[in-house]
């Protein structure tokens, strides 16, 4: 049985002009790396989060591009410097194309 993943993320809402603000990511997923098999012997297809990217104002901040040894329910945690008011979008890549997103507004005073 799967389940649909799920992503989160913790981010402040608002933050003073060029401070540093931490980033927390997770999203639920099963992970699975195509290297198993199942009960009657065939191969079970890899399907991963194979790409995750954070863009702030439309400008890629953080990109990660995952492979198999990756665990399930991948966790990242980066830092942002707060330049502008606007809006943080996370982006997973799913194997055979499906993509799961949040966004963010965020504000600068």
């Amino acid at each position: 049985m799967t389940t649909t993943p799920t992503p989160r993320v913790i981010v402040p809402s608002a933050a003073a002009k060029g401070e540093i603000f931490l980033v927390k990511t997770i999203i639920s997923h099963e992970m699975e790396t195509g290297l198993r098999h199942d009960d009657q012997g065939n191969v079970i297809p890899r399907k991963i989060i194979n790409k995750f990217v954070c863009r702030y104002n439309e400008t890629v901040v953080f990109s990660v591009d995952l492979h198999e040894a990756i665990s399930a329910n991948p966790f990242f945690e980066f830092s942002l410097r707060a330049t502008e008011s606007g809006r943080l979008d996370f982006v997973w890549e799913e194997d055979g194309g499906a993509v799961y997103t949040l966004s963010h507004q965020f504000t600068v005073g």
